[in-house]
């Protein structure tokens, strides 16, 4: 009986991939999208020894793939002669992509969004002629209104991703793979959150390439088919991440999981760190801000293909979103250079004596500093939180700690801490009790390794450093807050040490941010 539940079971699962294949080759998206660009990513290629194109989805009319599901379904509506309104909830790509395909069909559109939705994001979809329903602290409770809605309206709810006609739409991403590559890729990483693209490429390739493997991409804070994937049923995350809000999805689809889970060859993860030096490295590459989500592929490959030491294979990365918030880019910026290991964040403890920072700075030598945090509290030692810039990345960074604990320094490893990256770098310091006879200067100086040491070396080791913040901030120059304890009737003679530096600086003691805060 246990067989003949196997065959049937088989059999079902046959027919129903046959069907979604059939809707994909017959699906029509090309009133609207593009055939994007598989690009051959040169320095991406030869960082990887493999050979890494790019399918380049960001560049569609709403910079992301989800027009081609969206199109594909209500386009079906209208050849129907549906003449109602139809509903989606959203709060980004999914919507824009419902609101154009209707606007080109002439099909009135509802959109419900989160009240938190960025208003850029609540424009665009205006701007596009839909109406916009804002309901919901999240995309949950905008989902549940816009279903109510829906039933009680008798109005067409376009699904983001659980629908087989929206997975045909995506599924004709991996025909024009197929095309433009002209061979059978070895590898195809596809970013997941519901899992209508994952669904639809998995199905298509499969068929007329089945020796490729499909490999699903998410966060490992929104890991919700990865979970599905290794346990072989539906999982419902408690909580999902909000950096890649793209896939931020509590479950996996119902139809998507049925489509992938036998089919789809692994699932990888990769964290915060990692998606921003993918956007770094899809930057680099073409130019573009990829939005989180639309750099989980190349974040993916890069793991996959360190973890796994592969080489000369062919790799294709779907760049499936542009939609970055201008806001995001100073974190993304600082995170990717974790994300690669090219920088490492530390706190040391170092002895509170005139000159202990200029010694610390020699240890770490000719590398950049790429941030240095410290505030006087303590008589006898000081606690630094400091980045440095790595230049061979794991090798560099245990040579560094080495080193600094040989000289015995204190050395905690704060690189993959996530309070220290978010918050902790942010609130070093703080009030100090001793500031009778503290001085604050602003210092301006040319940006370039070892450079920083070098101002250290020029300032002395006569007073006593009581407060010092530096940030690398990738510009021709640095800038450096610096407090020094000295008597007043010293004071003149600093003022003219410092003046034959040749260093621009103010005085900033009398600053009403450094007597609110600081002092």
């Amino acid at each position: 009986m246990l067989i003949l539940y196997n065959i049937r079971r088989y059999v079902m699962t046959e027919k129903y991939l046959n069907t979604v294949y059939e809707k994909i080759k017959t699906a029509n998206v090309y009133d609207i999208a593009i055939k994007s660009p598989l690009e051959y990513a040169k320095n991406i290629s030869k960082k990887l020894n493999n050979q890494i194109y790019i399918k380049r989805e960001d560049l569609q009319p709403v910079f992301s793939f989800k027009l081609r599901g969206a199109y594909n379904k209500i386009q079906k509506l209208k050849n129907l002669k549906y003449k109602k309104a139809l509903i989606a909830a959203s709060a980004g790509n999914h919507a824009q992509g419902v609101a154009l395909s209707a606007k080109k069909l002439g099909i009135k559109a509802f959109i419900v969004m989160p009240k938190t939705t960025p208003k850029i994001k609540i424009d665009a979809v205006k701007s596009l002629k839909a109406n916009v329903i804002l309901h919901g602290d999240a995309y949950d409770d905008a989902y549940d209104y816009a279903l109510k809605k829906s039933i009680k309206e008798k109005l067409e709810f376009i699904h983001p991703y659980d629908d087989l006609d929206v997975i045909a739409g995506q599924g004709t991403i991996a025909i024009e793979i197929l095309d433009q590559l002209q061979k059978k890729p070895d590898y195809i990483f596809v970013p997941v959150g519901g899992g209508g693209l994952l669904a639809g490429i998995t199905a298509l390739i499969k068929k007329e390439s089945p020796k490729t493997k499909i490999i699903a991409v998410e966060p490992h804070d929104s890991d919700c088919f990865n979970r599905a994937f290794l346990s072989k049923k539906r999982v419902k995350l408690k909580s999902v991440g909000i950096f890649a809000d793209g896939v931020a999805v509590r479950q996996i689809g119902e139809k998507t999981f049925k489509i992938t889970k036998d089919l789809v060859d692994s699932s990888i993860l990769v964290s915060t760190d990692e998606i921003c030096a993918g956007i770094k490295e899809l930057y680099d590459e073409t130019r573009t801000i990829a939005e989180p989500a639309g750099a989980l592929s190349i974040a993916g490959i890069k793991k996959f293909i360190k973890s796994h030491n592969v080489k000369n294979k062919t790799f294709v990365a779907i760049f499936c979103g542009a939609n970055m918030n201008f806001d995001r880019l100073r974190h993304v910026s600082e995170r990717s250079e974790i994300g690669e290991l090219n920088e490492m964040i530390i706190g040391v403890t170092i002895p509170e004596t005139p000159g202990s920072f200029k010694k610390f700075c020699s240890l770490i030598g000719k590398r950049s500093i790429t941030e240095f945090n410290y505030r006087f509290a303590d008589t006898a030692k000081a606690h630094v939180f400091a980045g440095i810039k790595l230049n061979n990345g794991l090798k560099d960074k245990k040579s560094i700690l080495k080193v600094l604990k040989s000289n015995k320094y204190k050395v905690v490893d704060f690189t993959d801490n996530e309070m220290a990256k978010l918050h902790i770098r942010y609130m070093v310091g703080g009030i100090s009790k001793n500031t009778n006879n503290e001085k604050i200067f602003r210092f301006i100086f040319p940006e370039k390794p070892g450079e920083l040491l070098t101002f250290l070396n020029a300032i002395g080791s006569i007073w006593n450093i009581s407060l010092f913040h530096y940030r690398n901030h990738g510009a021709d120059f640095g800038r450096v807050l610096i407090g020094l304890q000295i008597e007043e009737v010293q004071v003149s003679k600093l003022l003219k040490h410092l003046n034959s530096l040749n260093y621009e600086f103010f005085e900033e003691t009398y600053n009403d941010a450094y007597k609110l805060f600081l002092r």
